[in-house]
């Protein structure tokens, strides 16, 4: 596994999100408080940009198309398509795509650099 340049550390501010390609990698890049994070830039379940509109809360990020939930730490599922507007439609919908956890990457600071470990 090799680390890679991500973003300068100054571009990327608490709450907010980043989508960047990485060594040929769609990535979400992102920060909590003083923390760091990178998953693969697209929800498992229908392959929605994570950047646009995507909740973080309670070390879990959420994709904004169907609500399907994803632990940032190791990209585990929490809840996949619940699809808020009319729930028994979203399950059914959910059951129809076989659920996959998320694909994460280890950040780390350098010289005022995130960089991502990728394979």
């Amino acid at each position: 596994m090799t680390w890679y340049f991500a973003i300068k550390q100054s571009k990327l501010k608490p709450g907010q999100k980043k989508m960047l390609t990485v060594a040929k990698q769609l990535i979400l890049i992102g920060q909590t408080d003083e923390t760091y994070f990178a998953t693969e830039a697209l929800c498992r379940h229908m392959r929605w940009p994570l950047a646009y509109g995507a909740k973080v809360k309670d070390d879990c990020i959420r994709c904004p198309l169907h609500q399907t939930t994803h632990k940032i730490g190791d990209g585990s599922l929490v809840d996949w398509s619940p699809f808020p507007l009319f729930p028994p439609y979203g399950k059914l919908v959910g059951k129809m795509s076989k659920q996959k956890d998320l694909k994460v990457y280890s950040t780390r600071i350098t010289d005022g650099n995130i960089e991502i470990k990728i394979a």
